[in-house]
């Protein structure tokens, strides 16, 4: 028997002041049997850097014609595509395909150095692609902030996050 999703509840307060976007989220996340705390966190994190009307999760890890999150437009037209982790190559080029806009937040310690090695001269050529990463800290510090109904107030600030207590610095590698 298959394994099922855990459903996570999340209330997200956004108060974004790089973009000027404040806003409030009553977020249903499913975790996948195969997914991390961390990687959940850092979905929702890539949420609340992105937010907006038409901001989606996606299928991700169990799809893949999807992405972690997306967004896109009343037109069916794809203005967001956000992966987490370390995609490979043909995914992310697909991605560049089909979407106005596409980004990378890794995460994973020193594990994003070895695959952003070998991914990144075939990925340069795409100006549509922005890849971030998170140090191994920064995602653990996330992951403790994991329960299954949360409360979380997120401010985001000359490129720093701040998740309830939590400072995040993505470095951005593209």
């Amino acid at each position: 028997m298959a394994l099922k999703s855990t459903i996570f509840k999340a209330d997200l307060q956004v108060a974004d002041l790089d973009r000027g976007h404040f806003a409030d989220y009553a977020l249903t996340v499913a975790r996948h049997p195969s997914e991390t705390d961390e990687r959940m966190m850092v979905r929702l994190l890539a949420f609340a850097l992105h937010a907006g009307p038409d901001l989606a999760f996606g299928k991700g890890i169990s799809n893949d014609d999807e992405p972690a999150l997306w967004e896109v437009d009343p037109s069916g037209i794809v203005r967001c595509w956000i992966e987490v982790g370390m995609p490979d190559e043909t995914r992310i080029r697909k991605a560049c395909n089909k979407a106005d806009r596409v980004v990378v937040l890794a995460y994973g310690a020193r594990a994003v150095d070895v695959w952003w090695g070998q991914v990144s001269g075939a990925l340069a050529r795409f100006d549509n692609l922005e890849v971030w990463r998170l140090t191994a800290e920064e995602g653990q510090a996330l992951a403790g902030l994991a329960e299954r109904t949360m409360k979380l107030a997120c401010t985001v600030q000359e490129g720093t996050v701040y998740f309830d207590g939590v400072a995040v610095a993505p470095q951005r590698l593209q």
